[in-house]
């Protein structure tokens, strides 16, 4: 394990312009982190299930430089609406249609981690005319792996029954492919969200897509990834524990203009976990620059 200086979001953040607030999304009481401005081509960024907007928080200030940047909580998640019904992905989708309206943005790139990836597929697959690009992060939908759903089921409702500092600590190593990169600041960010009151009710409805016979009527089909029609980057990391890189080496072959990219040493966090190569290859494919297809 490495020996890492402390490190925390504020210290992410605290030389970035942003804000933070809360927008009625197509309903839902959503809140997001914000970076850039209005000049610029807006991107909404997503994360996986459990996780919250700070997924983002090492990512906001360089995108910011050329992105309406905006980091949102899913709806029950984070400190957004928890409704109290099981969440499926036509409930994430009409969410981030709400967004985008409340923020006046007709179209929009997108990046989305994991449940953020599989959001973001069905997204584009059913919204063309409302998006530019998007990136796939070791998405999910994919694959219904039992061994895996049972594993993040069971970590994320222990953590949920008793948001210990273990517990929490022990879910969010689960992203990491090095453990030491879990913080005391990240887990206590991620602790405050567990306490609420109503979370164990909100990780119970979102946990309803690790349900086989919920996931099986919302997974992504190799019809669907072929029918996205914008610019994809099917980003991959070498120690992701959801699936291997030939997954996404799959899923980029489907998509019409898809391609892959792998990042080494990095598990499902990539975003955080090694956050200079992701922001070059984020922004290289983003900004449409020449990125070399692996």
């Amino acid at each position: 394990m490495a020996d890492r200086p402390y490190t925390s979001v504020w210290s992410d953040l605290n030389q970035v312009e942003f804000s933070q607030g809360f927008i009625d999304a197509g309903g839902y009481r959503t809140r997001y982190l914000h970076a850039g401005d209005a000049s610029k081509p807006p991107l909404v960024l997503l994360h996986g299930i459990t996780g919250h907007a700070e997924a983002y928080v090492r990512n906001l200030q360089a995108h910011g430089e050329h992105f309406d940047v905006w980091a949102i909580d899913f709806i029950g998640h984070g400190y957004s609406a928890k409704p109290e019904h099981p969440l499926e992905i036509p409930h994430y989708v009409a969410q981030v249609c709400g967004f985008l309206d409340a923020i006046g943005a007709e179209k929009a790139s997108f990046s989305g981690e994991s449940l953020g990836g599989w959001v973001t597929a069905r997204f584009a697959q059913l919204h063309p005319e409302r998006v530019e690009r998007i990136v796939l992060n070791t998405m999910g939908g994919t694959m219904a792996n039992p061994k895996v759903m049972e594993r993040l089921y069971t970590l994320s409702m222990d953590a949920a029954r008793d948001p210990s500092w273990e517990r929490v600590r022990t879910r969010l190593e689960w992203l990491m492919a090095d453990p030491t990169m879990v913080t005391d600041d990240l887990i206590r960010t991620r602790q405050m969200i567990f306490e609420q009151p109503d979370w164990l009710m909100a990780c119970e409805m979102n946990m309803a897509l690790q349900d086989p016979e919920t996931r099986a009527r919302n997974m992504i089909s190799d019809d669907d990834l072929r029918a996205i029609q914008a610019p994809a980057m099917v980003l991959w990391t070498t120690k992701d524990p959801s699936g291997p890189v030939d997954e996404g080496r799959r899923i980029a072959s489907l998509i019409p203009h898809g391609r892959l990219a792998v990042m080494e040493n990095c598990g499902h966090w990539p975003q955080y976990e090694d956050t200079d190569t992701f922001n070059r290859l984020h922004l290289d494919f983003l900004l449409g620059r020449s990125v070399a297809d692996q």
